[in-house]
């Protein structure tokens, strides 16, 4: 299959845009990819618009109704069937705080169901937000719930998510939180910081001990100080750090995005955290077993009874959108939506228009939205 489009973003570093471009299929996977006349005649002529590599998001709570934490493989899948429509072809379905058995139970049903799924997005594994975070910093986690990093809690929890289990975010400041990411690492997890309120030095323990990401830049940690960086201050200098940011403009400001992409060119990975109220509208939904609400109107986020943000109700396309007016490049905003994210998850086949890359393609119109999806070379939305 060879298409054309008016724009091609590779989305490899220093890349340029290709204006026009073309992009070539050949059982799965790209072929070639290039400016200029094809090699041939189209397939498919894409008129308008930007054809990128497919939108990889590492932090996905729920969606249309379903949460992830409650969900059977029946329902997962139905939200891998649908994620395309917002250019989405891979993600990590996300579970918070809960129970350590509780948690295990979870694991361990993923790990059974996840190599099941077929079509739609791609799940590449589960993203563990829990128990191992900081009361001071818990956000929309449940407080009783919270652990100590225990050995032998991490060790539970790595067996029951064998095979599924990928990434964890953890506070590195808690008990035994230096050892866990260790351990964690050690395992062949990929281990960010987050709900933490760790100083900058702890941080960069964390970093020191195999940690390589920080979870929602922002929020739900210990801030940047001109005498204290904190979380956020390692993070934007500390060049072993990647953060995911949710761009909805609600969780973090226009500006403050553009600080944290001017800050750490290359290092921002695009995060929906989105909930069970994503892609639907106001109401009541369930986050982690327990209740939300998303009030009615543009860029609101869901929250917990007493008004503390959870989650999102986010969409990637619309992410790369609001990065790109926030002023961010489009091609750096693409970049922080795929590429990044593919390659800090280990998934160089990922992310990226280059010969033998999995053929994960998504067509984005003159507002940055989704109007075709393709995964593995196959049209997943609109479904031919």
């Amino acid at each position: 299959m060879l298409i054309t489009a008016p724009r091609v973003i590779p989305a490899e570093p220093d890349a340029a845009v290709f204006a026009p471009g073309y992009v070539l299929v050949s059982d799965g996977r790209i072929a070639a990819a290039g400016p200029g006349q094809p090699p041939g005649t189209p397939d498919l002529e894409l008129g308008a618009g930007t054809l990128v590599p497919g939108l990889v998001d590492l932090q996905v709570n729920g969606y249309y109704g379903v949460d992830f934490q409650a969900a059977d493989a029946d329902a997962l899948a139905s939200v891998a069937a649908r994620l395309p429509e917002t250019g989405t072809t891979a993600f990590l379905p996300t579970y918070i705080t809960a129970p350590l058995g509780e948690l295990a139970g979870e694991l361990r049903c993923a790990a059974r169901d996840i190599p099941q799924l077929s079509g739609g997005a791609r799940v590449l594994g589960v993203h563990l937000e829990g128990p191992f975070l900081s009361p001071a910093r818990r956000g929309a986690h449940n407080p009783d719930w919270l652990a100590p990093a225990s050995p032998e809690a991490v060790a539970q929890l790595l067996a029951a998510g064998a095979g599924a289990l990928r990434l964890v975010t953890l506070a590195p400041e808690v008990p035994g939180g230096l050892a866990a990411i260790e351990q964690l690492a050690a395992a062949g997890m990929l281990v960010s910081v987050g709900h933490s309120d760790a100083t900058a030095a702890q941080v960069a323990a964390a970093a020191d001990a195999g940690a390589r990401m920080v979870t929602h830049l922002f929020n739900a940690q210990r801030p940047l100080h001109h005498r204290e960086p904190g979380v956020v201050g390692q993070a934007l200098t500390d060049p072993r750090l990647v953060s995911g940011l949710i761009a909805d403009l609600r969780h973090v400001a226009p500006s403050v995005c553009r600080i944290a992409f001017t800050a750490a060119p290359g290092r921002i990975c695009l995060v929906t955290d989105a909930a069970a109220c994503a892609g639907l509208g106001p109401g009541r939904y369930l986050l982690g077993g327990q209740p939300i609400e998303l009030p009615p109107g543009d860029n609101e986020a869901p929250v917990r009874a007493d008004g503390t943000l959870a989650g999102s109700a986010l969409r990637m396309d619309r992410a790369v959108a609001n990065l790109v007016a926030a002023g961010a490049g489009l091609a750096a905003a693409v970049a922080a939506a795929t590429r990044i994210p593919a390659d800090l998850i280990g998934r160089r086949d990922l992310g990226r228009l280059v010969p033998g890359a999995l053929a994960d393609l998504c067509w984005l119109d003159e507002d940055l939205r989704a109007q075709g999806t393709w995964a593995g070379g196959e049209q997943v939305y609109p479904l031919p």
